[in-house]
């Protein structure tokens, strides 16, 4: 009968293996993207890296507390995990939210104070340069975008270069369809993570059938 001890240890280990696997994927494709040069930035893989690892210990820690059927492991799973489900739904939630104007604004601020490397990255992968036509008349990095086409002894303008986009333009638009696709799958998992949460507590107060008929653990 599912709804049983065992039924409830089965869908529990089978979650945390999941999370696991996440886990094991985000810091695998960021290491990757760090030793293949796809990402320059120390500080974006590492924080990818931190919350692959952040999930790996989790669920890492349900299993334990599955396998055992430990009391103490297991509150603090729950307790850990329903934290994180408060934060994931509040940030998805901020996300879908955001307004591609509020986006806009905020990248703005955030491209004003980035690292060179990082502002490096990001005008190769969206394919622009600089944020305002300021920044674009300054940045020799223009000439080796391949939508500015640029010959070496002509200034970059507008004029020169109308193929050249701003990532004013490019970046906001994009990020702000990342933040729709982020904040819904992100929603998804914080639910996921509930269910996760509603399991540890109904196994956590079921009596191991295999246990001392007098003893509840």
């Amino acid at each position: 009968m599912c709804g049983g001890f065992g039924c409830s240890k089965n869908a529990l280990a089978f979650l945390n293996v999941v999370f696991l696997l996440v886990g094991v994927l985000l810091i695998a494709v960021a290491t990757y993207a760090k030793a293949a040069a796809h990402i320059t930035s120390f500080e974006i893989c590492g924080g990818i890296i931190a919350s692959g690892l952040f999930l790996f210990l989790i669920a890492l820690l349900g299993l334990i507390a599955t396998t055992k059927h430990h009391q103490v492991l297991l509150f603090f799973y729950i307790v850990i995990l329903f934290l994180l489900f408060i934060i994931q739904f509040s940030v998805s939630i901020a996300c879908l939210a955001l307004s591609e104007m509020q986006v806009a604004t905020i990248l703005g601020n955030v491209w004003a104070k980035a690292k060179p490397n990082i502002k490096v990255d990001a005008q190769s992968y969206f394919d622009c340069c600089g944020w305002t036509l300021e920044d674009q008349s300054q940045q020799e990095y223009c000439q080796k975008v391949k939508l500015c086409n640029m010959n070496t002894t002509t200034p970059i303008s507008v004029t020169s270069t109308p193929n050249c986009t701003l990532c004013s333009v490019v970046i906001p638009q994009t990020v702000s369809k990342g933040l729709e696709a982020t904040g819904g799958i992100g929603l998804f998992f914080s639910f996921i993570e509930m269910l996760g949460v509603w399991l540890a507590v109904r196994f956590r107060n079921q009596k191991d059938p295999a246990a001392n008929p007098s003893q509840f653990l």
